[in-house]
C-alpha cells in the first residue's frame, strides 16, 4: 500500500466506515466548542460542548450545561477562548442558544433528524471530561424515544445511539456520515453501556428559532405525553389518512385539556384542528401560545375507530 510523507495511507485508501467518520469530523469538528459555565464567585461550575451553526456565532448546546451560569466562555479546538452570551434556554427540551462575538466563524451544516434510519452511522463530537474535540462513533439504535428532562417534562422524538458519550459531551453535535448535524447530545443512562441520547435537530432548530426571536419558547399544552408511532396501512386507507404515523398517547394528565376532552391512553392523535399530525414534532409546532384558551378539534384513532374530540389547550 502506498504511503504519504507522514507514513500514513492516503485518504482515498480509508475503508468506507473510516472515511465517513473522518468526513464527519472534518466537516463539523472545527465548529465544535468547549463551553465552560462560571458561577457568581468566578469559579467554573460546569462544562459541556456546543456547535456553531451560523457564521455570525450562534451556538447550540444543552440548557443544563448553561443553567444558572453568571458567565459563559467558549473555546475552540486550538484553545482560543471567547466570551459567550446566553441568547435563551429552554429547559423543557434541554436546548440553549449562545452567541459568540465575531463573523465568518466556522459553522456546521444542519441536517434533518426526520430522515434518520435505525442502523445509520453517526458520530458524536464533543469534549468529554475536558478532552478537547473528541470523536466517537456508533449507529442510530432507535428513534422516537422519550426522555424526561430536569424540568420534569418529557422530550419526545429523541434519538438513541450507541456512540459513546461521557460528561462533557452534553451539548455537542451528533453527526451523520454525510457531515451534517442531526442531533444535540444530551444524556446517558448510568451504568448502562451503549445507551445514549440526542435531541433531534429538527426539534433543536425549532426551539432555537424561537429563542433567537423571543429569548424564550412560549407554548400551549394538551396535558399528555406521547411518542411517534406508525399507523397501519389498512387503517390509513380505510380512513383516507395522508400520513403514515401519528402520536400515541402514553399518559393523560388528570384535569388537563385532553382528559377533559375524553382522550384516553392508547389513542393515536393524527390531526389537530384539521392539520395532519405525523409525529410529536408536529404536535409541538401546533401548540403555539396563540392556541391557549382556543377550542380546536383533535382527531384520534381509538383502535380502528376515528374520533373527533373538542379540546381547548391551556397556557404552558
Amino acid at each position: 500500500m502506498p504511503l504519504d510523507a507522514t507514513g500514513a495511507p492516503p485518504p482515498d485508501e480509508l475503508d468506507p466506515y473510516s472515511a465517513q467518520i473522518a468526513n464527519a469530523f472534518d466537516r463539523v469538528g472545527p465548529a465544535v466548542v468547549h463551553v465552560i459555565a462560571f458561577g457568581a464567585d468566578g469559579k467554573p461550575k460546569g462544562q459541556g460542548s456546543g456547535v456553531i451553526f451560523t457564521p455570525d456565532g450562534y451556538v447550540l448546546t444543552n440548557a443544563h450545561v448553561v443553567a444558572g451560569a453568571a458567565r459563559l466562555r467558549a473555546s475552540f479546538t486550538d484553545g482560543q477562548p471567547m466570551d459567550a452570551a446566553l441568547v435563551g434556554e429552554d429547559a423543557d427540551t434541554d436546548t440553549a442558544v449562545l452567541r459568540l462575538s465575531g463573523n465568518g466563524l466556522p459553522h456546521a451544516e444542519l441536517g434533518r433528524s426526520a430522515t434518520l434510519r435505525v442502523g445509520q452511522l453517526v458520530a458524536a463530537i464533543g469534549n468529554p471530561l475536558g478532552f478537547q474535540c473528541t470523536v466517537t462513533a456508533g449507529i442510530v439504535s432507535a428513534l422516537g424515544r422519550t426522555l424526561r428532562t430536569r424540568s420534569g417534562r418529557m422530550i419526545d422524538s429523541v434519538i438513541q445511539t450507541d456512540a459513546p458519550l461521557n460528561p462533557g459531551n452534553s451539548g455537542g453535535p451528533l453527526v451523520s456520515g454525510a457531515g451534517r448535524v442531526v442531533g444535540i447530545n444530551t444524556a446517558t443512562i448510568a451504568p448502562a453501556q451503549g445507551i445514549c441520547f440526542a435531541i433531534g435537530i429538527d426539534t433543536a432548530v425549532w426551539v432555537a428559532t424561537r429563542l433567537m426571536r423571543d429569548g424564550r419558547v412560549r407554548r400551549s399544552r394538551l396535558g399528555l405525553s406521547g411518542q411517534t408511532v406508525p399507523v397501519g396501512t389498512r387503517v390509513r386507507r380505510f380512513h383516507h389518512l395522508s400520513q403514515a404515523s401519528g402520536v400515541l398517547v402514553l399518559e393523560v394528565v388528570a384535569g388537563g385539556p385532553v382528559a377533559a376532552a375524553g382522550v384516553q391512553r392508547g389513542d393515536v392523535i393524527v390531526a389537530l384542528d384539521g392539520a395532519s399530525v405525523a409525529g410529536v414534532d408536529d404536535l409541538h409546532r401546533a401548540l403555539t401560545a396563540e392556541r391557549a384558551g382556543v377550542a380546536i378539534e383533535a382527531t384520534v384513532l381509538r383502535r380502528a375507530e376515528l374520533l373527533t374530540l373538542p379540546v381547548t389547550p391551556e397556557e404552558h
